[in-house]
Formats: C-alpha cells, structure tokens, sequence
C-alpha cells in the first residue's frame, strides 16, 4: 500500500513539505489578517458607528462565518481530494482564498456604501472559510504520505508551521502598515495586509506546482479502490474517531483565537494600551511556536504523538489563568512574556496534529476523514472563540477569569478526546 522508506528520497519530501509549508503559511496569513483586522478596523469600518462593543462583537461575528463553513469545505474539497487528488485540490484552495483576500482589500467601507460593504465582506469571508476548509488537512496529507514513517511527524509538523508563519507575517504586515499609514491607518492602511496577498499567493503556486500528486493517492487510483463517496463512508465506519479529533482540535483552536484576536482588543479596549505592543508581542509568540512545533514533532516521533500532545493540552488548562494575570499586570515585559509562553506551550499540542490527524483514518479516506474532522473542531473552537470571550468578559465587570474558565474546558475536551482516541485507534495515530 504504502511507498517503502528506500524508495522515499529525502531530498523530495523536503520539496514537497516546504511547498505544503509555504502554502499554509500564505492561507493562515490570509485567515489570520482578517481575525487581526476585526480586533483593530473592520468593525469601525463595516458597521454602523455607535456602540464599540457591538462593532466589534459584529466584526468578530464576520470572523466566526468563516470558520462555520469550513466543514463543508471540508467536505466537498475533501470529497475530490480522496476521488481527483491532493495535488490539484490544494492548488485551487491557495488560489480561490488569496483572490478573496485580495478582494477585500478593495471593498468600500460602511460609510462609502452602506449595507453592501458588510454583505460583500460577509460573502468574501464565507468563500475565504469555504477553500481553507480543505486546506491544511491536505497540505499536511501530502507531505504525511510522502514521509518515511519514522518521520512522519516531524515532517508533517512543516506544514502546520504555517499557522505561526502565516501569524507572523500577517502581524509584521499590521505593524508594517501601521506604521507607515499612521493615523490614516484606518483610512488606507489597512488595506496593504490584504493586498499583499497577491504577491505571496504567486509565490505559493509555483511551489505547489513543482511537486509530485502523493504516492499512497497514485497507488490507489492505480488500483481503482478511490471510494465513491468517502466522506459518507467515514461518517458510517469511523464516526467515533471523527467526533474525538473535533474534540482535539477545539481546545486548541479556542486557545489559539483568544491569543491573536480577544487578546488585542482586550489589551486596546480595556487597558487603553497601544496595539503595536501586542502585535510585537504576537511576533514574539510566533517565533516561540516555531520552535515549540518542531521540538514536539521531533520528541513525538520517538516516544509517540499522543503523550507529547497531552503534554500540551495540560498546559493550555495550567495556563488559562495565569496568561490574564500576566496580561493584566499592564507591563509590556509581562505581556510578551505571556504570549511567547501561551503560543509555545500551545505548539506542543499544535505541531504533531499533521500526522496525528492524517493518519487516523486510511488512506482511501484519508482527506475526507482528517479535514472534516480537524476543521469542526476548528469551527466550534476557533471560529467561536473571539465571540464567546468578547461576552464573557461582561460577566463580571470585565474581569476577565470567566474567559479563563472557558480556556480551561477547552484544554479538558482536548486531553480527554486524545484519551478516547488512544483507546479507539491504538495504532501509528495515537502513538
């Protein structure tokens, strides 16, 4: 079924997981942009003015469509990457996704066309949403099966470098254009993250158009055993494993949108401190998560995947509380401090995902299984995240512990659901 490790040359998984590298980091930036634009632009920008707190719960709303659709895009992307192949799908998902960012780059806000500029953002974020659902899953896919199994790991976690890559160029771009539109940021300035897209997104075709369809995909179509509709086969054969990998994902992806969207706003809105501090403190955290993902993949391919991305998700429960109190110091020492250790100590749950998810389900199923399963659990953590935080905090007087507590459960869903996990599939998986 599967290539033996003599015939896998180094040489081209490298290619191809630097090209499924820099395509997620050019995806993740153009999803990422938009979560750091809703916390410092769009909802000034796109919704009525009047109430702040409800512009920004309206542009954090926008942010979390995007992830609602990214199930079916899961589903449907998924669905041809298992029956046309992973090369092709992730080629039109790079390019469909950079084209809509670019776009909103150019839309006209609320005070130069009224309702339509938040109806046209809305429908360029579901299209965003829509190709990213089948994005990551199948990048991480083709470098998984063109690794050599004792490698696997390390190699997968390449491609979810992306995820702090892509946060730290869209963050550098922020500060970038923030510093030199200065006050006319929110005139033009914030236009530039979203335009510079282009420019990254023709750089990640070329890359993905150099390299080879995965060999487990041409062994099967070879054969002729591409299922017919893989994703009903999934949900009907394997619906438990599906349901413990959204669990996975959800703790995470909770974690994660709280540093880079509720953070920032948090740290503008309710201590009145300059957003370039956190935007270098979010370069910080990506840089620290960079390190983190491939010390965990490197450590996981040795004593398994399941026990270091526990590891993990016991620090995102650990941590919840102590990340706010760190942040309410005020001190911009505490803050980069709180940020280089929650993205750090978060990669060690992140990084190993690649080939944990890739290889729960079997090959024939496998883009199907692993990007729906991954991307709902990205949607009910994630796209909800920001929203659900942003409410939290008027709880109690905008003390922010109940926003702790919700970081708290999300960490336990995930460790529990990798428990299960290692119960159901006990194989290369669970490690």
């Amino acid at each position: 079924m599967t290539r033996s490790i003599d015939q896998v040359q180094s040489s081209s998984v490298r290619k191809v997981a630097l090209a499924s590298a820099a395509g997620t980091t050019i995806e993740l930036y153009d999803f990422l942009i938009y979560g750091t634009a809703s916390a410092v632009a769009l909802g000034k920008l796109f919704f009525p003015a009047g109430n702040p707190t409800v512009s920004i719960l309206l542009a954090y709303a926008t942010f979390g469509v995007g992830f609602l659709v990214r199930p079916l895009g899961a589903a449907v992307i998924g669905h041809f990457g298992d029956r046309v192949g992973r090369r092709p799908m992730l080629v039109l998902t790079l390019t469909a996704t950079g084209v809509c960012t670019a776009l909103i780059g150019v839309l006209p806000t609320y005070a130069g066309a009224g309702l339509i500029a938040p109806v046209l953002l809305l429908v360029l974020r579901l299209l965003q949403g829509f190709f990213l659902g089948g994005e990551q899953s199948g990048a991480a896919l083709m470098v998984v099966e063109h690794a050599p199994e004792r490698h696997r790991t390390w190699y997968g976690g390449w491609t979810f470098l992306g995820s702090p890559l892509g946060l730290f160029l869209g963050t550098a771009m922020f500060s970038l254009s923030t510093a030199v539109s200065g006050p006319a940021f929110l005139s033009w300035g914030w236009r530039i993250p979203f335009l510079a897209s282009l420019v990254l997104v023709a750089v990640g075709i070329y890359m993905r158009l150099s390299i080879e369809e995965s060999p487990e995909f041409k062994e099967l179509r070879a054969e002729h055993r591409v299922t017919r509709l893989p994703l009903g086969e999934v949900l009907r054969t394997s619906w438990r494993k599906v349901v413990l990998g959204v669990g996975v994902n959800l703790g995470f992806n909770a974690f994660i949108f709280v540093l880079v969207t509720f953070v920032l706003s948090y740290w503008t809105s309710v201590h009145h401190l300059p957003q370039q501090q956190v935007l270098n403190a979010g370069l910080v955290g990506a840089a620290c998560q960079v390190a983190a993902i491939l010390v965990a993949c490197r450590i996981a391919d040795r004593v398994g995947r399941t026990p270091v991305m526990l590891v993990g998700a016991v620090f995102i429960i650990v941590f919840a509380f102590p990340l706010f109190w760190l942040v309410d110091s005020g001190s911009y020492g505490a803050l980069i401090l709180a940020m280089a250790l929650a993205y750090a100590g978060s990669g060690i749950l992140f990084g190993p995902m690649a080939a944990y998810y890739a290889t729960l389900f079997e090959p024939r199923l496998r883009y199907s299984g692993a990007a729906f399963s991954y991307q709902l659990g990205a949607t009910l953590g994630g796209g909800l995240s920001p929203l659900v935080a942003t409410a939290l905090l008027g709880v109690d007087h905008a003390r922010p512990w109940p926003v702790s507590l919700y970081l708290v459960l999300g960490g336990l869903i995930s460790a529990l659901c990798l428990l299960g996990l290692r119960r159901l599939a006990p194989g290369p998986a669970a490690g």
